[in-house]
C-alpha cells in the first residue's frame, strides 16, 4: 500500500489559520472584501457585516486595519422591541428593520442622514442610492460571512433595508425572494415579505384551518394581542419610528456582584511575622 502523507509532506505542512479551522471564516472572500487599492493610500474599506444567531440578527458597518477590524456603527434585532417589533425577531420583515436601522444610524452618525434619506416608501422595487454634488454616498461591500447566498436569503432582507436606508451598497435583484430566469424579478413579493404579509397570509390559515397549532406556534402573538392583520401596519410603523431616531439607547449596566473567595489566600512575610509574634505572646501568656 503506497504511502500518501510522506515524511516531507508533514515537514511541509502549513496549518490553516484557527478561524478557517473551526469554520467561521471564509478568507478568500474576506481578501476580496478587504485588500484595498495601493493608489488610494490609508483610505478605509467598508464592510456591511451581518450575521445571524437563532434568537437575533446583528448588522455592523466595519473597516479592516492593521490591528484589526474598526466596527463604525451597529444595530441588533433585539433593539426593534423599541420601535414596536416585539416579536419575530429574525424573520425577513424584521431582517430588513434591522439594515434601516443601520444604515440611519450611521448616516446620522456621519451627519449624512438630511442629505441622504434614502427610499421613504418600501415598495420593493430596485433601488440606487444617487450621489449628490457636495458628497458622495457612504458605500460599503456586503459581507455575508459563511451563509448560503441562497435566493430569498434573510441576509439580503437586511441588505435591503440598509439600500433603502441611504447606504450605497453593490447589488442586484437576482438573490431577492420569488426571482427566477423566466419570469425575473417581482417587487410586489418583496414588497409582501418586508411586510410581512407572507407570515399574516400564513398566521390567517392556521387560524381557520388548525387552531390547536396555531395556539402552539403564535402563542406568544396571541398574548400580546397581535393577529395576523395587524402585521403590515406594525412593520411600517416601525420603519417611520426608525427614521425618527435611530440613535442608539444607552443600556445601564449592572455592578457584578462581589465574587466570594473559595481559595485560601497566600499570606505577606510581614503578616507570617505578625503571627508569629502573636503565638510567640499567647505561648508565654499561657
Amino acid at each position: 500500500m503506497a504511502i500518501v502523507k510522506t515524511k516531507a509532506y508533514s515537514k511541509r505542512y502549513q496549518v490553516k489559520p484557527r478561524r478557517r479551522r473551526a469554520g467561521k471564516t471564509d478568507y478568500k472572500a474576506r481578501r476580496g472584501l478587504v485588500v484595498q487599492d495601493k493608489r488610494k493610500y490609508n483610505s478605509p474599506k467598508y464592510r456591511f457585516v451581518v450575521r445571524f444567531s437563532n434568537k437575533d440578527i446583528c448588522a455592523q458597518v466595519v473597516a479592516a486595519t492593521v490591528v484589526g477590524d474598526e466596527v463604525l456603527t451597529s444595530a441588533y434585532a433585539h433593539e426593534l422591541p423599541r420601535y414596536g417589533v416585539k416579536l419575530g425577531l429574525t424573520n425577513f420583515a424584521a431582517a430588513y428593520c434591522v439594515g434601516l436601522l443601520c444604515a440611519r444610524r450611521l448616516l446620522q452618525k456621519m451627519g449624512l442622514d438630511e442629505l441622504y434619506k434614502g427610499k421613504e416608501e418600501a415598495d420593493g422595487e430596485m433601488f440606487e442610492i444617487e450621489e449628490d454634488e457636495e458628497k458622495r454616498p457612504f458605500r460599503c461591500l456586503l459581507d455575508v460571512g459563511i451563509v448560503n447566498t441562497t435566493t430569498g436569503h434573510k441576509v439580503f432582507a437586511v441588505m435591503k433595508g440598509a439600500v433603502d436606508g441611504g447606504l450605497d451598497i453593490p447589488h442586484n435583484e437576482k438573490r431577492f425572494p420569488a426571482y427566477t430566469k423566466d419570469d425575473g424579478f417581482d417587487a410586489e413579493v418583496l414588497k409582501q415579505h418586508i411586510f410581512g404579509e407572507h407570515v399574516q397570509e400564513y398566521m390567517n390559515y392556521l387560524e381557520e384551518e388548525d387552531e390547536e397549532r396555531y395556539n402552539l406556534q403564535f402563542g406568544r402573538y396571541i398574548k400580546e394581542g397581535i393577529k395576523g392583520d395587524d402585521l403590515p401596519g406594525l412593520y411600517e410603523k416601525a420603519h417611520e419610528l426608525i427614521r425618527e431616531d435611530p440613535s442608539p439607547k444607552p443600556t445601564e449596566k449592572t455592578r457584578p456582584a462581589e465574587v466570594k473567595e473559595y481559595r485560601q489566600r497566600k499570606i505577606s512575610y510581614e503578616e507570617r511575622q505578625e503571627r508569629l509574634k502573636q503565638r510567640m505572646k499567647d505561648i508565654l501568656d499561657a
